[in-house]
């Protein structure tokens, strides 16, 4: 049978000529596409195939499709009732961009085949508006000659797809974005019997995150500015150093997530981190004239506005040789301060800002600010009776108001966190993703592929393992930051 095979599809009083089918692909992507074309969700669809119903799970090469083949299908499109004049407004007679803003969330992801750890990255990443804004500037004649044709059509795609997202209330089939990632990554379109299988999450999230670094660059910005890496890099600057020689140096990088590593010592995120953050290396030593042992310890030298942190949960297991998966219970805020792991020169940049954070937090509950040499911040702004627009109290005005324009935002140290990224069962190869996702009003919604469900902010921390149950495999914070 043909890889790629067109039917016309027969529904109510239209015929939809050529429409592709990949047999590779189980039915419900098939369904998808009749989505977009119809508006008859996978599930209301009956599709007439060899006298009987085409199921999702149905094996193409036993169907027996032709090239040119005549499909019907029964369903009902899902419509927008209009209301009667002078009627209440309910929220289905709304138009889908109003919809998508009284629900308070946007729309899930269907599911193609085994695609959760594909939706579940996406729905973390959508919710960030700085990377949304330059997917949105990013066009289709952007490419630059140093990006290649895959990684543009990828940008592209992911540009599509949150744009899909933010305009709907209703799921959306995210087949042309799976078709160019599994082409750009052909790992993610491997197949077991037939089916698509399970991938990593996290390979998902860093392939793509490496993707858009290539493609998004800053157009005023002579250096062409990576966008993001300034949303989502990490410098670190390490000390290397040979306990038996004495030796030692240093290195900087760049990375775009911290690990967090559990072990018997670790219960809690910040542990984790302090781990991933210490490294053995082995190496010859100059010195010595042999291999030896050096220890590496990082510290943070620049943060990012958006800081994500993986919990290395999985692991090689020889015995089997299959990767399995730590089920520890590793605890996590909803917020984190990192300052600690900061190097000096960082943390002595963060002490100011941390400073303004803390009296405006203590301002806001009542509490008694200490003002040094009897200053405040919103002294400068102050005018005044004998200030007016125009004499030496209106230049006088003019200077400070400019002085407050030209404030700067400052990062503190100190997360909130935003997004998190589950994984439920005991294989990295199975099992389930999810996306926990906190909304712009401060509600949490969990992303289940298409099925959007509220959740409580107290319930996000207790996805922290020791069970069955989903658990945290990647976290996304957001920076708290102050303007001076």
């Amino acid at each position: 049978m043909l890889e790629i095979c067109t039917v016309n599809v027969k529904w109510q009083k239209e015929v939809f000529k050529n429409v592709e089918i990949d047999t590779n692909q189980p039915p419900l992507v098939f369904k998808c596409q009749l989505f977009d074309l119809t508006g008859v969700p996978p599930e209301r669809q009956k599709i007439m195939v060899k006298g009987g119903l085409l199921k999702d799970d149905a094996d193409w090469a036993t169907l027996g499709v032709k090239e040119g083949q005549k499909l019907m299908m029964m369903g009902t499109a899902d419509e927008i009732v209009k209301a009667p004049e002078k009627s209440i407004v309910f929220m289905e007679d709304l138009p889908e961009e109003e919809q998508v803003v009284a629900v308070g969330h946007t729309a899930g992801l269907f599911n193609l085949g085994n695609t959760c750890y594909m939706n579940s990255t996406v729905q973390c990443l959508h919710t960030v508006p700085e990377l949304k804004s330059a997917l949105m500037n990013y066009s289709n004649a952007g490419k630059s000659n140093e990006v290649d044709q895959s990684s543009h059509l990828l940008t592209i795609a992911t540009r599509d797809l949150f744009s899909d997202l933010d305009r709907n209330v209703k799921p959306v089939a995210p087949m042309q974005f799976w078709m160019v990632l599994r082409k750009k990554y052909p790992q993610f379109g491997q197949q077991h019997n037939g089916a698509f299988m399970q991938q990593d999450a996290e390979e998902c999230w860093t392939q793509l995150m490496y993707t858009l670094s290539q493609c998004l660059k800053s157009p005023n910005s002579s250096e062409s500015k990576e966008i993001v890496k300034s949303i989502f890099g990490i410098d670190l600057i390490s000390r290397i150093h040979c306990a038996e020689s004495s030796e030692e140096s240093s290195e900087t990088e760049s990375v775009y997530s911290l690990k967090c590593h559990i072990s018997q010592e670790v219960n809690h995120l910040h542990e984790g981190l302090k781990h991933g953050l210490k490294s053995e290396l082995e190496k010859v030593s100059p010195s010595l004239g042999r291999t030896a042992i050096y220890m590496k310890e990082s510290r943070i030298k620049d943060l990012p506005s958006y800081l994500t942190i993986q919990f290395v949960r999985f692991f090689w297991k020889r015995e089997s040789n299959q990767k399995a998966k730590i089920l520890r219970k590793v605890d996590y805020p909803l917020e984190l301060d990192v300052f600690d792991l900061c190097s000096d020169e960082l943390r002595q940049k963060l002490q100011a800002p941390r400073k303004i954070l803390r009296d405006d937090e203590s301002k806001k509950f009542g509490l008694k600010v200490n003002e040094k040499n009897g200053d405040s911040k919103d002294k400068d702004v102050k005018m005044t009776d004998s200030e007016g627009p125009s004499g030496a109290g209106g230049e006088t005005a003019q200077v400070t108001l400019e002085a407050v324009s030209e404030k700067q935002t400052h990062l503190t140290g100190i997360y909130d966190l935003v997004a998190v990224l589950t994984h439920k069962g005991r294989s990295a190869d199975s099992g389930h993703y999810a996306a926990w996702v906190k909304q712009e009003s401060g509600k949490w919604i969990q992303f289940d592929d298409d099925n959007p469900i509220p959740q409580r902010e107290e319930d996000i921390t207790k996805l922290s393992g020791g069970g069955d149950w989903h658990m945290a495999y990647i976290c996304m914070y957001k920076a708290r930051t102050v303007s001076m």
